[in-house]
């Protein structure tokens, strides 16, 4: 558990950074990059995928490449230009050491860090790391870019489909957490990687569950948006009507982005969730609610109609034939 002197001093950086790069934010980040720029990133980048690509892994552009260690730092061209970090150079954070080939010894060492652009998320994420299970044991070996590849993350918001959103977010702890190999890399000597089928066994449909929704939806506290506070299978969301209700938490997290920009339709309860799924208890009309519920009661009504019917014919017919 982090103590409060430990917490302290990340709270008045958070604080500092956030006043230094507000203003910045106040302007907007949404400035058209200069075309003459964009062409020059993208030359710059060309010369790194001419190696770094399956096309130079095959024919490889300069003499006595090491392909083993290339093969390991193969990357897909297009993946990274729609990613969120697409119209950047590669040489903005693979600066030192890589400026020529063979690349300086100990270069990896050198990337800039996420917090150079990031400080302020990196410093939120921070806090709310250390109370996550993933923290408990594995903080040294964790950072961003094991569960955030920078060559591959897109935003949800950029994704559009929450869908996508979902592939995405959950091929992150699926990479580790449905493999023996990948969870060997991180998980102490001794820990075996629990399966995940029978941990999930409660869970109905549960494979289809994971093509819908992420698995931070129910494993990072309800009350907080976007969280990396991974909790352990004791404390995940085991509620089904956090989501399945027309209060559905979904509308906060996954689905946050699409319910912004569309109002209900056709009087739906989160009309928005419609466009990618069906969430029982969620996506409700009232006028249905209350068809299916005069529906009942007609069903109801005409069996005991009938059913009385019955029996005043049968007292008549018994009165009439004394």
């Amino acid at each position: 558990m982090t103590t409060l002197r430990e917490t302290l001093p990340k709270i008045w950086l958070f604080l500092a950074v956030f006043l230094v790069v507000s203003p910045a934010w106040a302007q907007g980040d949404a400035k058209p990059i200069d075309p003459e720029l964009l062409e020059k990133i993208r030359k710059s980048n060309a010369e790194c995928f001419a190696c770094h690509s399956e096309a130079g892994l095959k024919n490889p552009p300069l003499p006595g490449l090491d392909l083993a260690k290339l093969r390991d730092t193969i990357r897909d061209d297009e993946v990274f230009k729609n990613s969120n970090h697409g119209k950047m150079e590669c040489r903005q954070c693979h600066g030192q050491g890589y400026q020529a080939y063979p690349h300086a010894v100990g270069s990896k060492q050198l990337i800039s860090p996420c917090e150079q652009c990031h400080a302020v998320q990196v410093m939120k994420a921070e806090m709310q790391f250390d109370n996550s299970v993933h923290a408990k044991n594995l903080k040294d070996k964790f950072t961003c870019s094991t569960c955030h590849d920078p060559h591959v993350a897109l935003a949800a918001a950029k994704l559009g489909d929450p869908r996508k959103a979902a592939a995405q977010d959950n091929h992150m702890c699926l990479e580790c957490h449905n493999s023996d190999l990948t969870f060997a890399k991180y998980a102490p000597a001794d820990k075996k990687r629990p399966n995940i089928d029978k941990i999930h066994a409660w869970l109905p449909n549960t494979r289809l569950h994971w093509d819908a929704v992420r698995c931070v939806d129910c494993h990072t506290p309800v009350a907080k948006t976007l969280s990396h506070e991974v909790a352990n299978k004791d404390k995940a969301e085991r509620q089904c009507v956090t989501c399945h209700s027309t209060n559905t938490a979904l509308a906060t997290r996954l689905y946050r982005h699409v319910a912004k920009t569309e109002a209900n339709t056709y009087g739906f309860a989160n009309s928005a969730l419609l466009n990618s799924i069906y969430v029982v208890g969620a996506t409700r009309h009232p006028l249905l609610d209350w068809a299916m519920v005069a529906l009942v009661a007609a069903t109801v009504a005409g069996v005991l109609g009938h059913g009385l019917v019955r029996i005043i014919l049968a007292w008549r017919r018994n009165r009439s034939g004394r």
